[in-house]
């Protein structure tokens, strides 16, 4: 599939140079501690529950909080 072997599967940057993902960037917010745990146990959640890549499942949460705030 093109992923480097040394990357973890759900990594931020995975599918980075396949066409279908286009490039990634790292994105660094800085939260409350309650919201990091709950952000990251929401996207281990639907990552295991629908089989999505990680990264499909962020950018999906930045693409809906952009349109919710008219970005």
């Amino acid at each position: 599939m093109g992923q480097d072997s040394n990357q973890h599967p759900d990594s931020p940057n995975r599918g980075a140079g396949d066409p279908d993902h286009g490039t990634s960037e790292q994105l660094t917010l800085l939260v409350d501690r309650d919201l990091f745990r709950a952000f990251q146990r929401c996207t281990w959640i639907i990552v295991h529950d629908t089989g999505r890549p990680r990264i499909e499942i962020m950018n999906e949460m930045v693409r809906d909080f952009l349109i919710k705030h008219g970005c």
